[in-house]
């Protein structure tokens, strides 16, 4: 099933920015508190159950209304868009057990109690979707995607176990690729529904912060990052692609996987001031636009002045 990705790109004028302010050395938006806060918490539930409340609702008229009901049933879909949707299950995992870790820590909650409240939020959020798969007949329970969320969420609370910090994050970029008109159904009709259907204009990104991994007596700068992605081209449907969609002839073309090499940058870890902090952290899940270097499945090389 196709989930729910927002795209929202960083420009370089925040690099030209934050360049010249201090450097951060600790959480400068939604800092841990080192004392329990119940006013806290209470408002992070209260907006947690309206958002819930609000994606669920969504779900329910944009994907299950559509579609009769069933018994509940399972679903091998590991095969299909190249684990292009595999990947989007991990990093939609990785980012909302950080979202939620980060909250806990603002609200008080020890950092054992937070990573495990953040998987916990993480996977119980995704299974609760994985659970209304099951019982539509156009889907079903995906163990592939189950698997997936297990990897992002591990991946986050590991990391926040033994480094207590993100070094290598989880992240999301896209564009509008040409393939959209050959199947408007599978790949999204309105520029929103082409931003989250289709998947060959999505790329998802494994983002090494230089920094973290440098001795702390390092002067190298705390935000830039080198991320390796992956993505998929050439897909007008999920296993293969058809000759045909609604009687019109669709051109062969060759479903090729994409490995890429970028740089990124984390301007979250550059302290500025509020409003820049608060923009920051929210567009931490999504790759900075930047010179990309592509091999593909064909053995093929290209590069891009500008990938997003």
């Amino acid at each position: 099933m196709h989930r729910f990705n927002r795209i929202i790109s960083k420009t370089s004028l925040f690099v030209v920015l934050c360049l010249g302010i201090e450097p951060a050395h600790a959480q400068h938006f939604l800092p841990p508190s080192d004392t329990y806060r119940p006013d806290r918490l209470k408002k992070v539930v209260i907006t947690e159950v309206a958002v819930s409340t609000a994606v669920s609702v969504g779900l329910y008229y944009l994907w299950y209304k559509k579609f009769p009901r069933s018994r509940f049933h399972l679903f091998n879909d590991n095969r299909e868009w190249l684990q292009m949707d595999k990947a989007g299950h991990a990093v939609t995992a990785y980012n909302i057990g950080v979202l939620q870790y980060d909250m806990m820590r603002w609200c008080g909650v020890k950092k054992n109690d937070a990573i495990i409240i953040g998987s916990a939020t993480a996977l119980g959020g995704l299974t609760v979707i994985e659970i209304l798969d099951g019982f539509s007949t156009h889907w079903g329970f995906s163990k592939g995607d189950m698997l997936a969320n297990l990897v992002g969420t591990a991946i986050f609370a590991s990391q926040q176990r033994w480094w207590n910090e993100q070094r290598v994050t989880m992240k999301f970029s896209a564009h509008f690729s040409p393939y959209a008109q050959y199947h408007r159904g599978e790949l999204g009709k309105s520029w929103a529904s082409r931003i989250l259907k289709d998947y060959n204009g999505q790329s998802y990104w494994l983002s090494f912060n230089v920094k973290s991994f440098l001795p702390a007596s390092s002067a190298f700068p705390n935000w830039p990052s080198v991320a390796l992605g992956y993505g998929a081209d050439g897909m007008i449907g999920g296993h293969s692609n058809p000759d045909t969609v609604k009687g019109n002839l669709v051109p062969q073309f060759e479903r090729t996987r994409r490995f890429m090499l970028s740089p990124d940058a984390d301007l979250f870890r550059v302290r500025s001031i509020a409003p820049v902090d608060a923009a920051t952290y929210l567009l931490k899940p999504f790759k900075f636009p930047a010179p990309t270097l592509e091999i593909n499945s064909k053995g093929k090389f290209r590069f891009y002045g500008l990938y997003h």
